[in-house]
């Protein structure tokens, strides 16, 4: 059974708790330290038992009182996430998180003012003072808060946060940000994509560079893959080697051209294409 170190639930995650007492409107969930938690029936499973584990999301109802719920939000506490404003009111926007109760971004947590419709990166936690989970579009008060433990190559999952004169910002595993820079980047992003990612550098200052394809001979593999697939798609034969222009290898493969060059010179000692003045064969349609 899932519990926080202090022997109750985890608020605003996902948990395994066991089934307790059944009733007329749903079930009691041993929440430990934090008492039972009620799970309504309409989000039990109808084969559910006393006695049975379940996974379930706990959270604070409009009463403030923990509730289970076997539906998924689209954040957990700790997670970032882009989500759509669907009020504003006094207390601050509430933003649609999958949940039947929205979820607040209090109006000092707003980096600017939040307008109804609207889509906003946002970090979700627990507040401190009150115990409720809100969220915050102001990430730098959540991210890089300790060293990142990268390497050179290392997958990482993101999200896009912002669009700045040199790339893409992303959250990096919702506690780090990187930097995609533009001209190394050959599709267009935008704020909530995610993506997996392939860390480039860890800089003296901490700062983290980000590629959107593998390093070293991992790239060259998964570009290989690529090209030996368009030429059979295509009958054995493409119009583009290493005289073809940077554009014409960046709209077709996606790559810069020293990494098609590269790749190209791969396969050809490989034995699997041929290279000539007016474009790269499979070596198998070679006549």
């Amino acid at each position: 059974m899932e519990r926080d170190r202090r022997g109750g639930v985890r608020i605003g995650r996902h948990n395994t708790l066991s089934i307790v007492k059944k009733v007329d409107f749903g079930f009691y969930l041993d929440g430990g330290d934090d008492g039972e938690i009620l799970l309504p029936g309409k989000y039990a499973p109808e084969e559910a038992e006393v006695g049975d584990e379940i996974r379930v999301f706990v959270y604070y109802d409009s009463d403030d009182r923990l509730i289970a719920t076997t539906e998924t939000p689209k954040a957990e506490v700790g997670q970032v996430a882009f989500l759509e404003v669907k009020d504003v009111s006094k207390p601050g926007a509430f933003l649609d998180w999958g949940l039947i109760k929205d979820l607040l971004v209090p109006f000092r947590e707003q980096q600017r003012p939040m307008v109804v419709g609207r889509k906003y990166i946002v970090y979700v936690f627990q507040d401190e003072e009150t115990g409720r989970i809100v969220a915050s579009s102001k990430l730098r008060k959540f991210l890089d808060n300790t060293m990142p433990r990268y390497r050179a190559g290392d997958e990482v999952d993101a999200i896009v946060t912002e669009i700045t004169e040199l790339g893409y910002k992303l959250a990096i595993d919702d506690a780090f940000t990187g930097l995609l820079y533009a001209s190394e980047t050959f599709k267009t992003l935008h704020p909530g994509d995610r993506l997996k990612a392939y860390v480039k550098k860890v800089r003296d200052d901490d700062k983290i560079d980000l590629s959107l394809t593998p390093l070293g001979y991992a790239k060259v593999g998964c570009l290989a893959d690529e090209i030996i697939g368009a030429l059979q798609q295509a009958g054995g034969r493409l119009p583009f080697s290493d005289k073809s222009s940077p554009e014409e290898i960046q709209k077709a493969f996606g790559c810069s051209k020293k990494s098609f060059k590269m790749t190209i010179g791969t396969l050809y000692r490989e034995g699997r294409i041929d290279i000539g003045q007016d474009g790269i064969a499979l070596r198998d349609n070679k006549r």
